[in-house]
């Protein structure tokens, strides 16, 4: 068994050991929950809580983590990704109700927590950039969208070597929020979290450089039918979609 796999392994049994105590509770569900969502899917969680008594546990990690956990056998009743690529993954393989669906659009920023520093692209060419951090591509959604910003400016090469990736959004915030890179892509949900020490600088790159992100949440065959349905239903209501947009993604007008 390889590190990675055992790694897995473990995961997976502090998650089905945590839900047997909690989980066969009516009023409790668990959501897979992409990293870049977090602070927004804790607000929605709140105001879900407030209203109905039902209790709601995130579960945190890259899209492409989360959908290896699910395959893997993790209880999770809902899954709340970054795009739509691993939600239709998995309706594909057969772990989910229905088909996959968008609840909001994500927004590409670069992003700085260094004094003096302008967010700029020709700030990611020059010589006094060192490091840029960059959620990993191949598991992270806006990793990904930052791939192909790169490649739409013809970057790729000149910024190949100062690249710092994170296991996931999260973990670029954290590279960017600490100074220990000098600027960095990330999603514009993070600038509204209430553990923001500083927002720094930052700039929204053209939405013609990268391709829609779709984030996509889709019902898992694990999950309670009726209290997560209504969870789902909730993130697709008015007062869901209205707390999406006042954390800086784009959703579709009721």
């Amino acid at each position: 068994m390889t590190v990675n796999r055992m790694n897995y392994v473990m995961v997976i049994f502090l998650i089905t050991i945590l839900y047997s105590c909690n989980g066969k509770n009516s009023d409790h569900i668990t959501i897979a929950t992409a990293s870049n969502i977090k602070t927004t899917m804790m607000a929605i969680k709140s105001a879900y809580e407030s209203q109905t008594g039902t209790k709601v546990q995130l579960v945190v990690a890259s899209s492409g983590k989360l959908t290896a956990q699910i395959k893997a056998g993790a209880p999770f009743d809902l899954f709340v990704s970054a795009d739509m690529k691993y939600p239709e993954l998995l309706y594909k393989d057969g772990f989910t109700v229905s088909k996959p669906k968008i609840y909001a659009y994500g927004t590409l920023i670069l992003w700085t927590c260094k004094k003096g520093l302008k967010p700029s692209l020709s700030t990611l060419d020059s010589e006094s950039t060192r490091y840029i951090a960059v959620a990993n591509p191949k598991t992270a959604p806006y990793g990904y969208a930052t791939q192909k910003v790169l490649e739409y400016y013809k970057l790729t090469n000149k910024t190949k070597d100062k690249l710092v990736y994170g296991e996931s959004i999260s973990q670029a915030n954290q590279f960017i929020q600490t100074q220990n890179v000098d600027i960095g892509f990330t999603s514009k949900s993070v600038l509204y979290s209430p553990h923001l020490t500083t927002s720094g600088s930052w700039i929204a790159l053209d939405r013609n450089s990268y391709p829609p992100i779709k984030q996509g949440i889709v019902l898992l065959k694990n999950g309670k039918e009726k209290a997560t349905q209504e969870f789902y239903n909730f993130i697709g209501s008015r007062q869901g979609q209205l707390i999406l947009e006042k954390h800086g993604y784009l959703v579709n007008k009721q």
